[in-house]
């Protein structure tokens, strides 16, 4: 097993609990990790959607960690996914302030993960 591999599989593995704090049961976790409500259908229907594009591409990167064929693609996407969730945050950030402290660290993980998984395509398998 390369470190591409092992890099795609940790990251995977990695969102798959913060993939189910947001969808599995909003209104329950919502509320305990971030005082917030989900109760309404609108809303756990969002967060339900938000966890079924992390699980996807939770999938997808196990995919590529599997298969050489699809690897950088998942590489690719991993970074996209990362960055545009980290570039998000950050103009929240700017135009909000400071959220939650797991939010901030979910903010530095993800860019951690974005800026490895360039560092992941530059190398050779």
């Amino acid at each position: 097993m390369n470190i591409r591999q092992v890099f795609l599989i940790v990251a995977a593995i990695g969102l798959v609990p913060i993939a189910l704090s947001y969808g599995f049961a909003p209104e329950r976790s919502l509320s305990y990790l971030f005082q917030i409500s989900a109760s309404d259908v609108n809303s756990t229907h969002i967060f339900r959607a938000i966890m079924g594009l992390y699980l996807a591409l939770v999938l997808f990167w196990l995919f590529g960690a599997i298969k050489s064929e699809v690897r950088q693609a998942a590489l690719y996407s991993l970074v996209i996914f990362m960055l545009g969730l980290a570039l998000g945050r950050l103009l929240s950030i700017v135009l909000d302030g400071f959220p939650h402290p797991l939010l901030t660290t979910y903010l530095v993980l993800e860019l951690l993960f974005g800026i490895g998984g360039i560092i992941m395509l530059r190398r050779s398998e």
